[in-house]
């Protein structure tokens, strides 16, 4: 049985069925080989977050210190909680529901800001488009003259079997790292394009739980694909 784990945005409460609190044995399986395990202080109280102990302070009603904890940030979802649970806990989608039910200013790092600036230009760090295809344009030259004779970065080329998407911390500040794919397509004679917006692959909108933006991003880059008649998407993670 999989709880109904909702977000009351107004009141910031994480809603979870009642039966969780019979169904969590408190048995420490999730915590036992959780990465974040006893890296963030219980504000208050004795001792620190791990797995169990969120989700007794949710069933108990104190879900508005976890909320505010820094423990929803610290725990990277990785699932590993969620696989080992005897019963079978849905503890990944609430620790998430935890990050949404925070409040957007109160959302800890660049995360939100970077989301809000995906929506507005196109990618995480709000490169313009202009510089992004000159850095195309002058990377694909480089590969050329290095390995590939007559390389060049297709961009809005319809009909290419495969659509890359990036991260916009590479033509920020590691350019060279796309030129390794760039190779492996050239070597594989692969048919593939970029398009020369809404570009970004690294989806900031589900890792801070704002879910809206979430799915504005994947619609554009679905719509990208759609645009260029594109088989398959590709994601840099």
């Amino acid at each position: 049985m999989e709880e109904a784990i909702k977000v009351d945005r107004k009141h910031r409460k994480i809603g979870i069925t009642p039966d969780m609190a019979d169904r969590c044995y408190t048995c420490g399986t999730c915590g036992g080989g959780c990465p974040a395990s006893g890296l963030v202080p219980v504000e208050g109280g004795e001792g620190a977050w791990d797995p169990r102990k969120a989700i007794r302070a949710i069933v108990f009603g104190m879900e508005q210190e976890v909320v505010d904890s820094k423990w929803p940030w610290v725990c990277t979802l990785c699932g590993r909680c969620q696989y080992q649970c005897p019963m079978g806990i849905q503890l990944m989608k609430t620790f998430r529901a935890c990050r949404t039910a925070r409040e957007r200013g109160k959302v800890p790092g660049p995360i939100h800001k970077g989301t809000m600036m995906n929506l507005e230009r196109g990618n995480n760090l709000g490169i313009p488009r202009d510089d992004f295809l000159f850095l195309l344009a002058d990377l694909g030259k480089e590969v050329e003259d290095e390995c590939c004779p007559g390389f060049y970065v297709p961009v809005d080329k319809e009909g290419a079997n495969i659509i890359v998407t990036i991260n916009s911390k590479e033509p920020f500040a590691e350019p060279d790292d796309m030129k390794f794919w760039w190779k492996i397509f050239y070597a594989a004679k692969e048919d593939w394009t970029v398009s020369s917006v809404n570009w970004e692959g690294v989806n900031w909108g589900l890792f801070s739980g704002d879910d809206p933006a979430w799915k504005e991003q994947v619609r554009r880059i679905i719509e990208n694909a759609r645009r260029l008649k594109v088989k398959t998407i590709l994601y840099p993670e």
